[in-house]
């Protein structure tokens, strides 16, 4: 059975107890998809050192590539909200669509219509099985919180995005706000 909380479009926030996991110590990840087999979701605070013109330089902008997470990394993925502009796109929720024709997309970027608040890059996907967010949400390690930007989440800065997060959800999180990010190491 799926669970009742979780569905495509909401946000995923690290707890601040995974510190130890590299992938997801800090993150905010925007639920692309939940169903029954599975849920796939994408980092949305991680930059990358790449731009979209170091992996595709046929494309004239420098917009930057995100660590969608540590599914596939090799390929690349973008979440929009232009689907009047890319065709193909598949609706994620709240005006954020996922994919599309990138033929279209490509030639959109170099003309200039697709701006940065319209789009993000990411390598990589974040993926569990079935079940899998279930009982990891069930050992504490996720917060699911609704993405109450909408599609404006592009505009979001993503260095302390993770950061406003904790310090929006009050009480004793706020204490993690400005913690170390390896406690350990303190």
């Amino acid at each position: 059975m799926i669970s009742e909380k979780l569905k495509k479009g909401q946000l995923l926030i690290a707890e601040p107890s995974i510190f130890g996991d590299v992938s997801f110590n800090r993150s905010v990840i925007l639920l692309a998809d939940h169903n029954s087999e599975g849920s796939v979701g994408f980092i949305l605070n991680k930059p990358l050192e790449y731009t979209i013109n170091d992996l595709v330089p046929d494309i004239e902008v420098e917009f930057s590539v995100f660590n969608g997470g540590p599914v596939e990394q090799d390929n690349l993925y973008f979440i929009h909200n232009v689907p009047d502009l890319i065709s193909d796109s598949i609706e994620i929720s709240n005006g954020i669509f996922w994919g599309g024709n990138f033929e279209t997309t490509r030639e959109l970027l170099n003309k200039g219509v697709i701006k940065k608040d319209n789009i993000r890059f990411f390598l990589g996907y974040s993926g569990w099985d079935a079940l899998q967010l279930e009982t990891e949400m069930q050992a504490n390690s996720w917060i699911v919180r609704d993405n109450n930007y909408k599609n404006g989440i592009f505009r979001k800065p993503t260095i302390d995005f993770w950061k406003d997060q904790i310090v929006e959800l009050g009480g004793e999180y706020v204490i993690w706000s400005n913690a170390p990010e390896n406690p350990m190491l303190n």
